[in-house]
């Protein structure tokens, strides 16, 4: 089956997040079970100069956008068994940052449509199913059936809209409709796209109205999104759509995030040696400034500071857990400048107790998973989130609160069977994460032997790409075994 993967970052070429990780590794994986996957994205400013003289430059042409006539190529460069092609327009894409601009919406335009205009180009290759990521990619839908549903080229062609967080809609005046779109006239996608009565439009909701599929990175985030809580004002439409809505989650290249062969950590070892998890702790501790002291647990935070990922929770409960001199932490991250302050406050008040890293620095955050004893990560909401199954990997618990895929993925300590893979608290409280921290802390310090049991589950744990890979290719399978979704009115 031939599929194309559209996404707006892919690591090595362009990252900034989670996304980017999926994008530079899901469709290997996808290869690896015998479909022909393609990744297109933009050719951003920011690709290495490697990647971008490897390039091959298989043609240009003019598009109409609105009421624009726009320039755009199409290079390509084949990447671990997968052909990427790069869309290319110096006037979007040579930015210095992937995103941010004010003409962001103009440019996430320009790229979905260009990805669907070269189609007709490509030799040999036409996609069955086009698997989109994201806001970025999400008029890529709404324009496969508006602009070419008619065309007989693209009239059998599946979409599949897959949503990393909710909370990115690609929300922007009405007016652009028309401009940028060049939709005014088109009932449906204006019924489809219409947002806050009229005064403006949303791409990510006129994906859900038109793409055959709707997924999410994990299961529980699937369920949790078409409650109000959590569905950003989308759930209404989720729940109309929720026969085409699942969640599948998301993986990690175990060839990257494995301490038997992570170069970057101070001693690899393997599942078990605790004698180089120690050697790794006591390493990190000395790197960063901290006591070697074996019988404190470590505390790690490898995160964006947003209240998202919980970081107000731990806020309130900041001078209570560090005042006894009962842990030592360590942080990695940038993010809200109030956060930021915060944990430099801390680290000057506690200079023996907490080490702060105000920065974002991969080799350091391979050391801290290595060297820490336990990640928190106590998230308001998490689509699927990465770095639980990073540390589980590397010996070091997780302390989660139970949301989307951290749910999915922690196994919660059982005090009567001494089973689990890390800790987790269900309420959005601070105290009852204060309390599960110190519960934590309780059991790496008095019952080491339980304590060894959590980590050896942990460390067996198995979120490779593989699992996941299937389960994509078991949906597409079913889409193309079904007619193309053609309702378009609203919920």
């Amino acid at each position: 089956m031939n599929i194309l993967y559209a996404i707006f970052e892919a690591a090595p070429f362009a990252k900034t997040g989670g996304l980017g990780d999926v994008g530079g590794t899901l469709p290997a994986f996808l290869n690896e079970s015998g479909h022909d996957v393609r990744l297109i994205m933009p050719k951003h400013d920011a690709i290495p100069e490697k990647y971008r003289s490897k390039m091959k430059h298989l043609f240009h042409f003019h598009m109409q956008l609105g009421w624009r006539t726009v320039y755009y190529g199409l290079e390509m460069l084949k990447y671990k068994g997968v052909t990427c092609y790069f869309i290319d327009n110096e006037a979007y894409f040579k930015r210095t940052s992937l995103y941010g601009y004010a003409d962001d919406a103009e440019r996430v335009a320009f790229f979905c449509k260009a990805a669907l205009e070269c189609l007709t180009h490509l030799e040999r290759f036409k996609p069955q199913i086009i698997h989109c990521n994201d806001w970025h990619a999400s008029l890529i839908p709404v324009m496969l059936r508006e602009y070419f549903g008619n065309h007989p080229y693209y009239y059998d062609i599946k979409s599949v809209i897959t949503i990393h967080n909710l909370k990115f809609q690609g929300i922007i005046s009405r007016y652009y409709l028309g401009d940028l779109l060049g939709m005014e006239r088109h009932v449906a996608a204006r019924e489809c796209l219409d947002w806050e009565d009229g005064g403006a439009i949303n791409f990510l909701k006129g994906a859900f109205h038109y793409a055959d599929a709707i997924t999410t990175v994990s299961p529980t985030y699937a369920k949790e999104i078409r409650m109000p809580y959590y569905g950003e004002k989308l759930d209404g439409v989720l729940r109309w759509r929720e026969e085409a809505l699942s969640g599948i989650l998301n993986g990690i290249d175990y060839s990257l995030y494995d301490p038997s062969l992570d170069k970057l950590i101070f001693r690899m070892y393997r599942a078990r040696d605790w004698e180089g998890k120690a050697h790794n702790k006591k390493s990190l501790q000395a790197e960063l400034g901290l006591p070697a002291e074996a019988d404190k647990p470590l505390l790690i935070i490898i995160s964006r500071f947003t209240e998202q990922k919980g970081l107000d929770l731990i806020a309130h409960v900041m001078e209570e857990l560090l005042w006894d001199g009962a842990v030592q932490m360590a942080v990695l991250g940038t993010g809200d400048w109030r956060y930021e302050e915060m944990f430099y406050y801390f680290a000057e008040r506690y200079p023996d107790r907490i080490a702060a890293r105000i920065t974002f620095d991969d080799m350091l955050a391979h050391k801290m998973y290595a060297g820490g004893d336990i990640l928190l990560m106590p998230s308001r909401f998490e689509p699927c989130g990465i770095a639980q199954m990073i540390a589980m990997k590397y010996g070091t618990l997780p302390l989660v609160r139970e949301t989307g895929g951290l749910r999915d993925t922690v196994t919660p300590y059982d005090e009567d069977t001494g089973e689990g893979t890390g800790f987790s608290f269900a309420n959005y409280n601070a105290h009852e994460l204060l309390f599960t921290i110190r519960s934590a802390v309780a059991l790496y310090q008095n019952e080491p032997e339980k304590w060894r049991l959590l980590q050896s589950g942990a460390m067996d744990a198995d979120f490779s790409w593989q699992a996941s890979a299937k389960k994509y290719a078991r949906l597409y399978d079913s889409l193309c075994k079904k007619p193309r979704q053609t309702k378009k009115k609203t919920e």
